[in-house]
């Protein structure tokens, strides 16, 4: 069967890190995020049956980013139980980051919060992606993940919910409740979802954190550490600054 260069899953340019599109792409969510920031303010007025049109509509895409990940798979006769599944720790995020979009739950917002934004964020910087721009697979890779972060940084900049410690610890038991699912999955499957078997082929973070299984280890303490930087210096100690402003704007008594 010959298939579109775009979409041809077996003879298609090589994805190189770091290359003009790769970063001209990071570039492009950084643009999207700083967006999302700036109009945070202009989003809270919108009015509740608005925003949540918004919010349907990007759970529609980050749906629709699995739903046509999967029709490629078949269509290029690539699917299989051990590589497609969706149990990639950002497959979880983007497909839980949508229901949270829809429902507004704290409880699953804790759960995603850092999670989400960090896995996402190293999958964009050192993706484990085989095909480069402007192949079907590169365009539907970077969507997804801009996609989980956006979803998380809307919930938190216009939905105006907030984590807290606990929303740390609630990162991390999701990040190991899942881990361990998907490790019995590759068990009982002989896949390697979550790399929790061995490394993946491409350049990644993984590499810098030792053999198997002393990465696992070292994933966890570097989940904890990135976690708690993330929740410190993004809420943690801007929150207390505008407290301190606004007690010292406070007219005396």
């Amino acid at each position: 069967m010959t298939y579109p260069p775009w979409l041809d899953p077996y003879d298609a340019e090589l994805f190189i890190l770091f290359s003009t599109s790769h970063i001209v792409t990071i570039s492009l969510i950084a643009v999207l995020i700083a967006l999302l920031f700036l109009l945070r303010h202009r989003l809270r007025l919108w009015s509740e049956r608005a925003r949540l049109t918004l919010r349907i509509v990007l759970a529609c895409i980050m749906l629709g980013c699995e739903i046509v990940l999967q029709l490629w798979y078949i269509y290029g006769g690539v699917w299989s139980l051990q590589t497609s599944l969706p149990l990639e720790l950002c497959s979880l995020s983007l497909l839980l980051s949508g229901v949270l979009l829809l429902t507004r739950s704290r409880w699953l917002y804790s759960a995603l919060l850092f999670a989400g934004i960090a896995g996402a964020l190293m999958a964009i910087l050192t993706p484990n992606l085989g095909y480069a721009f402007a192949h079907f697979r590169f365009i539907q890779f970077f969507v997804a993940h801009a996609c989980i972060i956006l979803a998380l940084l809307y919930m938190t900049w216009v939905e105006q919910l907030r984590p807290s410690w606990r929303s740390v610890a609630g990162s991390m038991i999701f990040m190991n409740v899942a881990a361990l699912f998907v490790y019995i999955v590759d068990i009982l499957l002989n896949a390697n979802y979550m790399f929790l078997r061995y490394k993946p082929s491409t350049p990644s973070v993984l590499d810098m954190l030792g053999p198997y299984p002393m990465y696992i280890l070292g994933e966890e303490v570097l989940a904890l550490v990135l976690f708690s930087l993330m929740y410190v210096l993004l809420f943690a100690i801007p929150d207390r600054l505008n407290h301190r402003m606004k007690k010292g704007k406070s007219p005396a008594v």
